[in-house]
């Protein structure tokens, strides 16, 4: 009697020799499975780059992550260290009066040069606009904007010099602080005459402003008071997209209103669901129409050769082997009906980018798929193949070895 690992390489070669044998039929089987995934990886393909081109810039762009108070506020030490230790948050920095963060710049060692007024911005290590930049530090080392550098003609290194003016004790006042550029931000950091700083500079502004005692500038003011400083308003960044919708509503429960791109985020996920919805529908109408037409096809099949399946039951094979012929069948169509789909997809992929590549990719490819996508695919092709041909292995199931005797 032969073995079980006998009776399943058996299986297995007999299953393989009718396939071949009745090659016309597997063939049209395989199209057939390849003319269903086509479209369907196309689809997909298209969703998932339109939305991919979409969300990359918001990812990407850490402005989309940003989340700007509106007004003004008191925020201690204590609220911006517990805001620091979110998880969802990035970055997190004290702001100044929009009133005083303000400066006049020159390059320094010019008889004339051009003057500019610039936003004071602060920052501090890890500034997601300013990616590999040094950081501002201290009073001195600060970073441009690109359009205030253009302007000025100052790159990395040069010397600057900010003049700050203020009426105290009935007389105007100016004074003079000595700047270095640690480096010059891109476009997207900021779009206007911007100067990165640190919080000790930005605070020495302030207080300049405010008519008090700055060392560094050497002028005669109010002595600053000791203790806790409040400001009035904060940079923070969240640490994703997803995180920004839920640190707003934490924001305006304490009564901090704030402005986001909330908006623009929930538009593109929005889109991302209903194309998924779109997609879903239209797979499982297409796989559910092909699984019964595949499932019929291999019952029809099974049912045509009862009397050979009969015979294997005769020379000693088991049902439970024998009704691995139409599955071992079904995987081998759907691995070569998937290969021809890839094979397809790629061409009309190339395609489609080529032809849309300057209208809707915006330079990027608009249909697109990724090896774990695929992969994906595959392994719901033969599980979509093997629940079909299940159908053939119950018939085979209902055969009985005398089925070959009667019919012999």
């Amino acid at each position: 009697m032969p073995s079980t690992d006998t009776h399943r390489r058996l299986v297995v070669f007999l299953a393989w020799r009718d396939y071949w044998h009745e090659k016309l039929m597997s063939i049209c089987f395989i199209l057939a499975l390849s003319a269903v995934l086509v479209p369907l990886l196309v689809l997909f393909g298209l969703k998932y780059g339109i939305v991919t081109n979409l969300l990359t810039p918001l990812k990407e762009d850490p402005r989309y992550r940003q989340i700007l108070p509106v007004g003004s506020g008191k925020f201690g030490p204590e609220w911006f260290e517990t805001m620091a230790g979110l998880p969802e948050v990035a970055f997190i920095v004290p702001r100044t009066r929009a009133i005083a963060a303000s400066i006049s710049l020159r390059v320094a060692d010019t008889e004339v040069g051009r003057i500019i007024d610039v936003e004071l911005i602060p920052s501090a290590a890890n500034d997601p606009v300013l990616g590999g930049l040094p950081e501002p530090a201290g009073l001195g080392q600060v970073v441009l904007s690109r359009d205030a550098a253009d302007k000025l003609g100052a790159t990395a290194g040069t010397r600057l010099e900010g003049i700050l003016t203020r009426f105290y004790n009935d007389e105007s006042q100016t004074g003079l602080l000595p700047l270095e550029v640690a480096g010059v931000a891109s476009m997207a950091a900021f779009g206007r005459d911007g100067l990165f700083v640190s919080k000790d500079l930005m605070v020495a502004v302030e207080d300049f402003r405010d008519g008090r005692f700055v060392p560094a500038l050497g002028l005669e003011g109010v002595p600053v008071k000791a203790g806790p400083r409040n400001f009035s308003g904060f940079r923070l960044y969240a640490r994703s997209l997803e995180d920004v919708a839920g640190l707003r509503q934490g924001l305006m429960d304490r009564g901090i209103d704030v402005r986001t791109r909330v908006a623009d985020i929930e538009l593109v996920a929005k889109l991302d669901r209903n194309l998924s919805i779109v997609y879903w529908i239209i797979t499982i109408i297409a796989a559910s129409g092909y699984g019964l037409s595949f499932g019929t096809s291999i019952w029809a099949n099974v049912d045509r050769k009862r009397r050979e399946f009969s015979v294997l039951r005769l020379t000693g094979f088991r049902t439970r082997g024998i009704v691995w012929f139409p599955i071992l069948q079904a995987l081998l169509t759907g691995v070569l009906g998937w290969a021809i789909a890839v094979v397809a997809f790629y061409l009309a992929q190339a395609g489609l980018n080529t032809l849309f590549v300057d209208n809707i990719g915006g330079g990027q490819p608009i249909c697109r798929l990724q090896a774990g996508h695929l992969g994906i695919s595959l392994v719901m092709t033969l599980i979509a193949a093997s629940l079909a041909a299940a159908l053939g292995g119950l018939r085979i199931a209902q055969f009985e070895p005398s089925l070959a005797l009667r019919e012999a």
